[in-house]
């Protein structure tokens, strides 16, 4: 797989808020934009421009692989 831009795993943040929206006083996010999250505040503050899908650990993994699947069905 190529690698990750962080404008990909942007989109794949908000796909993820859009389908899932923030909850509970605390505007908790859903999972698996959680799990995207760190990587891209990662990304922001190393001032990278892309990732290698091998790098997001198992959940960000399967959010990112989901996102992908479900986003390339519409």
């Amino acid at each position: 797989m190529s690698e990750i831009t962080i404008h990909e795993l942007e989109a794949a943040i908000n796909f993820w808020r859009a389908r899932s929206p923030s909850s509970g006083d605390e505007l908790v996010l859903c999972k698996e934009a959680s799990a995207l999250s760190k990587p891209y505040a990662l990304m922001i503050v190393q001032r990278q421009h892309t990732l290698s899908p091998d790098r997001l650990d198992g959940f960000a993994r399967l959010a990112w692989d989901s996102y992908v699947r479900l986003n390339n069905s519409l």
